[in-house]
Parts: structure tokens; C-alpha cells; sequence
């Protein structure tokens, strides 16, 4: 009987131990900090200050210093948001101490620079220098720049309140010179309101006015109420001032009203009842917890005596299953352990790898698409220049320009399309289309350069190919422009040829194989494994004599790849080179539909036209409207979407030209309301098309057709021509 009872003793202590195991999975950091944010974010500031405590008791209890020094931050942070700046400073300091021995992180300098608030509100303003010194440091070692503009508003706050308006007003202004963006609004209104202050106390009331209101328009876009507090007072203070009674009574009539608001909500935030409850449940938490800890050391203690007594009746018995089961689920938790801790790591390089990678796509798409806009400038001034009969000896010039311009704007198209590649944003096309016809056109496109080179350029095309198949013709023209351009530049005096070749046809697909043969200069045997990356060409004196950017290759490859093939390279130096390549195709029966290009048209007839230009760069302004003017255009110049709204709804025109990126209102929701009066006139998009733009997004506004940055003059007359 004792031996059965003893048995089930050890049976509901394993299980009891299973149970545990269980409960653990629900009793994380991470399950008490994602409840406390939920309830946060409902304004159940109780729940979150409850849970957040529960997270930094567990980290604690399980030894993990960097968690219990986030959460402790992460209290610090709900003391501030409810107002406690004293409790605040005591959680942001512990979470400061915490992590002294850990790396620098993004919340340690946070917790620096919310600390450092909370000093300026209990205005103790040394301390409050020390703290954002601190997170300046932190935010030095960790190369994040985004928040000086942050830190130095705070900075000026302080030199004010040492009396040293001066250095303040230099840091504000340095501020509000910024340009607008929806990160820096809170900030810029409270330089404007700081500085508005400061012109009051030097009792420049008419510049102090100026700046509060200032600073209250910013405030409507942000909604920040408690900066919309402050300013509403500064504003019936310097209306009061200025002896302008009615006003400073409504405006201090507002601030009233507002921080009564503001009042409630903070009042529905923590409750002054709310908050003594928590503060008194942790107290008598803590004292439970010291009286549960005694407790449980006399239960321990009485435990392990009643167990030694069992042990030593059952040791024969169970000696072996124990040291069994125990060795086995140690391996079984530290597997677990290391599996779980390499999945993190693992997640965290993911994390890492993902930011960086869209960083650098973000970064160039940026800087491609801006460039755009000023070299659209010079190729139309170019343009118009060769056209106004220039001197003889200013023509060698002008063509120069123009050529520049023109290898420029490829230049940043073969960025762009890197880049969408790169981005996944490349869509495939599935049309039909006669690859021999594709073959003809693209040879005989580039007969000009193979004639300058002296060069024979053959194509070899089976006949066993099918007259109409089905892929993306203008993902292959592209892939073989390039390997066909390259050939022939670096080929002189010899022969290129390109082949095509069925390889199989089965089940209604075709197999096609593709080479790109030279006789040219050759590619050295140590550069054909790097040949297809960004940027790179076979050495800097091919790179001086020849040109180009290296980036060709690099995207040949990548649409090789997204069309389902794979590119072989083989070289000899002096001998020449081959480009290879299989690509799947579907077959079709049906004829291709022969399309009409459009053809550039100088001659078009727009004399005494009137055309509408929305574009709020000058010298893009003056190109365009030159360029119009020349064919006998009457042409309106708005810069922003608001007028060209105003403008079309009072008068007639025959077409309008739309600038996407304007200010205020952009180009495609101008477009928009226009079309809610006007349905009738054509109105053509002028974009520096970027990485999250196409021409069928453009379209979907209500745009008839889109004039890509830098355009072609010939194009951009054609393209009006065709719709005007």
C-alpha cells in the first residue's frame, strides 16, 4: 500500500513538472510585453503598467538582464505617457543601470533621451543636458542620425531656460530651415513655438505672432494637443500684449477648453484611484512575494526530507528510469534551447540582411529618380540650342552636351531596372510575338554600329522555331540589345553572329537556345566569374577605352534568370567571346497583331494650340514652354495642382501636360478632380518615373498617355501630336 502511494507521489510530480512545461510557453517577455501594448493602445494604461510589470518580473526571474532592462524602459515610458515624471525617472534610471554592462542599443538611447524629458518637466535642466548627452553618444555609436534634430530641439529648450536666447534662437532656426516632412512636424512647431517666445520676451510681438502661427498650422497636421495647448496661451498672451483684447480672450478661451480635454483623456488614461491601487497591489505584491519565497523554502526543505527517506526505498526500483528520463530531458530542454536561440539569430539575420537590401534599393531608386528631373533640364536645353542655329564652332559643344545627356539618362535607366528587378516589382509578360521579326528588327537597329566597327553582323535562325510564340519579347529584346551592343563594341574589324536554335518542342512549349558569338577583344579567364556584377568590366583600361557603366551584363543576367534560363559564358583573350542561353517558350497559332509605332512627327500641326503646363520646376518650366512655343503653341505655365485645377475648370484648353511630383496636391490626384468637370481634354503625364510608379497606375488617374523624364524631343512632340 505505502509503495502504491509513494508511486502515484512521483507520478503527479512528473506530471505537475509536464503541466509547467506547458505554461511556460504562455509565460514569456514576449506574451506579458505584446498584452501590455494592446492595452496601451486602448488607453488601459492600469492593464499595461500591470503586465509590463509581470514581464519584468519574469525576465528577472529568469536571468534575462537585457529583457528586464527593456521592459523596465518600457514602464519608465507608460509613467511618462500618464504623467507620473517622478516614477518615470526612477524606472528610466534602473533601465539605465540594467544595461551598463550590455551593448549599446536604440532603447538605451531612448531611455537617455526620455529621461532627459522628464528632467525638463520637473525643470531640472542640468541633469536633463547630462541625459541627452548620453543618448547623443549612444545614437553616435550606433550611426543613427535621424534623431539630432530631436536632441538639438531639446538642447535649445535648455539654453533658453539658462537665459541664453541667443544660441536657442540659432539652434530653432536651424531647425524650421528643415525641409517638411511628417517625421519632423512635431518637431518644427515646437522650434517655431520656442522661438516665437523668445520674440516675445524681446518684445517683438508682431514677429512673435507670426511664429505662433506658424507653429499652429504645423501643430493642425501633427495634432499634438498639448503643443496645441501652449501655443493657443503664447498666442492670447501676445495678444494681450498688443492691447488686441478680443482676440487674446479667444484665444485663451481655446487653451482652456483644450487642456480641460486634455485633462479627461489623461484622466481616462490612469485615474489618480487607479494609479495609488497599483502602486499599493505592488507593494503587497512584493511582501507576498517575500512570505510565498519563506513559505516555499520551508515546503523545499520539508520535501526533500520526505523524498531522501522514499529515495531510499525505491533507489533499487527506480534508480534506473530516473537517471533515464532525467538525462534525457536535459538533452531534450538544451536541444530545444539552441534550436530556439539559432532560429532567433537566424530571424535577426533575415531581419537585417531584408533592411539593408531595401535600404540600398530605396537609396538608388531615390537618387536615380531625382536626377532625373535636372537632366531632363539639360537634354531640352541641349535640344533647343542645336535647333536655334548655333555657330559652327559651338556645335562640336552642343553635341558633346547632348550626348552626355543621352548616356546619362541610360545610365540611371539601367539603375532603375536594376533596381526593380532587385525589388521584385518587374512583371512578366505572357504575348504573342514573331521571334524571327524580333531578331530582323533588332539587327537591323544596330546596323549603324556594326558598320562604324567594320564589322559582319549575321544571323542564324532555325527554321524549325515556331512563326508565333508566347513569352516577354521585351524583356528578350532588351537581354539580347545588350549582349549584341557589347559584341560589337568590343569587336573591331571581325564578325558577330547571333544564333538561335530549337533545342525541343513539346507538349505545346518550345525550347529555344540563344548565342551571341564575337571575334573581339575576349574576356580574361580571371574576370568571367565577375563579369555579370554590378558595375563591373574587365579592367580599367577596357573601362577608359571603351565606356560604359558595367551594367549591362549584370541585368542580362537577372532577366535571364526571371524568364526561367540560365547564362553561359565562354572567353579566350583575343579570340572572342560567347553568351548562351535556353529560354521556354509556348507556342501559338495565331498571327502576331502587327501594331502602328508611333512615329516622331516635327511637322505635327499644333499652331495656336493652347496647352496648359503644370510643372514646378523653373527651368523644366522655361524648356518646355520654349519647346511649345516653337511649334506655334500657346502655352499657360502653373506650378502646383491646386491652380491647374482652378485654372482648367475656368478656362479651354486643348491638352494638359501634368508634372506628377508637385507640391501641395500632386500630379495624379490633380488629375483626378480635373476629371470629375472635365472628361474630355487629353491630359499627359511628365514624370521622373520612379521604382513605385508604371504607366498603368499613372493611367488609372485619368491620364491619357505618360512623357517619361528626360524625353526625347521627338517623342514628346509625337506623343502630343497623337492626342491633341
Amino acid at each position: 500500500m505505502r509503495f502504491l502511494t509513494l508511486f502515484f507521489f512521483l507520478f503527479s510530480s512528473l506530471s505537475f513538472s509536464q503541466k509547467n512545461n506547458l505554461v511556460e510557453k504562455i509565460d514569456s517577455v514576449a506574451y506579458y510585453s505584446k498584452l501590455a501594448n494592446s492595452s496601451a493602445s486602448e488607453n488601459k494604461y492600469r492593464n499595461a503598467l500591470y503586465y509590463t510589470q509581470k514581464a519584468i518580473n519574469f525576465s528577472k526571474a529568469n536571468h534575462q538582464k537585457e529583457a528586464q532592462a527593456n521592459q523596465t524602459y518600457s514602464l519608465g515610458k507608460l509613467y511618462y505617457d500618464v504623467k507620473k515624471y517622478d516614477d518615470a525617472i526612477k524606472a528610466f534610471l534602473k533601465s539605465v543601470s540594467l544595461s551598463k554592462t550590455l551593448k549599446p542599443s536604440s532603447i538605451q538611447a531612448t531611455t537617455y533621451y526620455y529621461l532627459g524629458l522628464c528632467y525638463i518637466k520637473k525643470e531640472d535642466f542640468s541633469n536633463a543636458k547630462i541625459s541627452f548627452d548620453k543618448a547623443q553618444s549612444c545614437y553616435d555609436t550606433l550611426e543613427i542620425t535621424t534623431t539630432a534634430d530631436l536632441l538639438n530641439l531639446q538642447r535649445g529648450i535648455i539654453y533658453k531656460s539658462k537665459g541664453d536666447s541667443d544660441t536657442a534662437f540659432t539652434i530653432f532656426s536651424t531647425i524650421i530651415a528643415r525641409p517638411d516632412n511628417p517625421a519632423l512636424l512635431d518637431t518644427k512647431a515646437e522650434a517655431l513655438y520656442q522661438i516665437g517666445t523668445i520674440e516675445m520676451a524681446r518684445n517683438r510681438n508682431n514677429l512673435a505672432l507670426n511664429y505662433f502661427n506658424k507653429a499652429l498650422d504645423l501643430n493642425a497636421k501633427n495634432k499634438n494637443l498639448e503643443q496645441k495647448s501652449d501655443i493657443l496661451l503664447a498666442l492670447s498672451a501676445v495678444h494681450e500684449k498688443m492691447l488686441d483684447k478680443n482676440n487674446a480672450y479667444t484665444y485663451l478661451k481655446q487653451h482652456s477648453n483644450l487642456k480641460e480635454s486634455i485633462s479627461l483623456i489623461d484622466n481616462e488614461k490612469l485615474g489618480v484611484d487607479d494609479y495609488e491601487k497599483f502602486k499599493e497591489s505592488e507593494r503587497l505584491k512584493e511582501i507576498a512575494e517575500i512570505n510565498k519565497e519563506n513559505i516555499q523554502k520551508e515546503k523545499t526543505s520539508k520535501f526533500s526530507k520526505l523524498i531522501s527517506i522514499l529515495a531510499i526505498a525505491l533507489i533499487s526500483i527506480l534508480s534506473l528510469l530516473s537517471l533515464s528520463l532525467y538525462k534525457n530531458n536535459i538533452i531534450r530542454t538544451q536541444s530545444n534551447l539552441l534550436l530556439e536561440e539559432k532560429n532567433r539569430e537566424l530571424i535577426l539575420a533575415k531581419e537585417k540582411a531584408e533592411k539593408a537590401s531595401n535600404a540600398r534599393t530605396e537609396f538608388l531608386s531615390t537618387v536615380s529618380h531625382e536626377l532625373r528631373t535636372p537632366l531632363n533640364a539639360i537634354n531640352g536645353i541641349a535640344h533647343l540650342l542645336l535647333e536655334d542655329r548655333p555657330k559652327k564652332s559651338q556645335m562640336n559643344y552642343l553635341e558633346s552636351l547632348q550626348f552626355s545627356g543621352n548616356y546619362l539618362t541610360n545610365f540611371i535607366n539601367d539603375i532603375l531596372e536594376i533596381n526593380k528587378i532587385d525589388s521584385s516589382k518587374v512583371q512578366i509578360e505572357n504575348i504573342n510575338f514573331n521571334l524571327k521579326l524580333l531578331l530582323e528588327n533588332i539587327q537591323n537597329s544596330l546596323k549603324e554600329l556594326a558598320s562604324a566597327n567594320n564589322n559582319n553582323f549575321n544571323l542564324e535562325i532555325d527554321s524549325d522555331i515556331p512563326d508565333y510564340l508566347i513569352g516577354d519579347p521585351t524583356k528578350l529584346s532588351q537581354i539580347l540589345m545588350n549582349l549584341i551592343n557589347n559584341a560589337l563594341k568590343f569587336t573591331h574589324n571581325g564578325e558577330v553572329n547571333v544564333i538561335t536554335k530549337l533545342i525541343a518542342s513539346e507538349d505545346k512549349k518550345a525550347f529555344v537556345y540563344f548565342e551571341v558569338k564575337d571575334s573581339g577583344i575576349g574576356i580574361p579567364e580571371d574576370k568571367l566569374e565577375t563579369v555579370f556584377d554590378s558595375f563591373s568590366q574587365g579592367s580599367v583600361g577596357i573601362n577608359r577605352k571603351y565606356g560604359g557603366t558595367g551594367l549591362g551584363l549584370t541585368i542580362v543576367k537577372k532577366l535571364v534568370v526571371i524568364l526561367g534560363g540560365e547564362i553561359k559564358l565562354e572567353s579566350v583573350v583575343d579570340k572572342g567571346s560567347s553568351f548562351s542561353f535556353k529560354l521556354p517558350f509556348k507556342v501559338s497559332k495565331k498571327p502576331v497583331k502587327v501594331s502602328k509605332k508611333l512615329k516622331p512627327n516635327n511637322d505635327c500641326n499644333l499652331k495656336d494650340k493652347k496647352i496648359l503646363v503644370v510643372e514646378d520646376n523653373k527651368i523644366n518650366q522655361m524648356v518646355s514652354k520654349k519647346m511649345l512655343e516653337n511649334k506655334g503653341v500657346v502655352c499657360k505655365i502653373v506650378d502646383n495642382g491646386e491652380d491647374a485645377i482652378e485654372i482648367a475648370k475656368n478656362n479651354t484648353y486643348d491638352m494638359i501636360l501634368m508634372d506628377v511630383h508637385l507640391p501641395g496636391i500632386n500630379g495624379t490626384i490633380a488629375t483626378k478632380k480635373i476629371r470629375e468637370f472635365d472628361t474630355t481634354t487629353p491630359v499627359i503625364a511628365l514624370t521622373a518615373i520612379s521604382l513605385n510608379e508604371n504607366r498603368k497606375m499613372l493611367l488609372s488617374f485619368g491620364m491619357n498617355d505618360v512623357i517619361t523624364k528626360p524625353f526625347v524631343p521627338e517623342n514628346f512632340y509625337a506623343i502630343i501630336s497623337k492626342h491633341i
